[in-house]
């Protein structure tokens, strides 16, 4: 399979996942870095960077 640039970025850029309730939330990574970006589920602001499967 294929993978294009447009669509990986589409998929994995800027996208974060919150360490509490696994909610996925599209963020710039200084916000999220400075903890201003809180999780919509569970209101936390620790989050991880999304994982791309291998």
């Amino acid at each position: 399979m294929v993978r294009f640039p447009e669509a990986t970025a589409r998929l994995f850029h800027k996208i974060f996942v919150c360490k509490k309730c696994e909610g996925k939330i599209k963020a710039d990574v200084r916000k999220v870095l400075l903890k201003k970006v809180s999780c919509r589920n569970c209101g936390g602001k620790s989050f991880r960077i999304i994982k791309s499967k291998r």
